[in-house]
């Protein structure tokens, strides 16, 4: 094999294992956010999955704070992954964090637009979230999160030696 493909190959694998990871973390940091959120306001876990390869979800029963609760899912979702990648400052975890921003937010819109009442969006809307404040989480974390997943992206894919891959 070529030099040149061996490491086109190497970086793909690279990238295909960073989306893996990326998934991973932003299903299990936001599912932990609500389960988080509802411990601490005081909520009985009744039931929770947290296993990334389908939707993970988590049930209280009761749920003093069901807002609080709702609102950490996305918010500990975003800021767990970018606490990690500040403190840590490694390529790979700027990665998998701006990716948790695009999802996180992309997410609350899809959940919105379906209407299913099992997810995110239209639970906190009945539990009496404001509308303006969804579609402003919505609007910051999908249009930074892209631009800077999309640079994440470009990194890791032009990525020029195979030395530059520990990054």
């Amino acid at each position: 094999m070529h030099p040149h493909n061996a490491l086109t190959a190497q970086r793909r694998m690279r990238f295909v294992g960073l989306l893996i990871a990326a998934w991973t973390a932003t299903a299990v940091t936001h599912e932990l956010g609500h389960v988080a959120g509802g411990l601490c306001c005081g909520g009985t876990l009744r039931e929770a999955d947290l296993l990334p390869w389908h939707l993970p979800y988590s049930i209280f029963d009761p749920d003093p704070f069901p807002l609080v609760t709702l609102w950490c899912g996305p918010l500990l979702g975003v800021l767990i992954p970018l606490g990690f990648a500040i403190l840590l400052q490694r390529d790979w975890l700027w990665f998998i964090a701006n990716f948790c921003l695009v999802a996180n937010g992309a997410y609350l819109a899809a959940a919105w637009y379906s209407g299913d009442r099992f997810l995110d969006t239209p639970q906190l809307l009945a539990q009496g979230a404001n509308a303006v404040s969804i579609l402003a989480y919505c609007a910051l974390t999908i249009t930074i999160g892209y631009m800077r997943f999309r640079r994440s992206c470009i990194r890791e894919l032009s990525r020029g030696s195979a030395a530059s891959l520990s990054k």
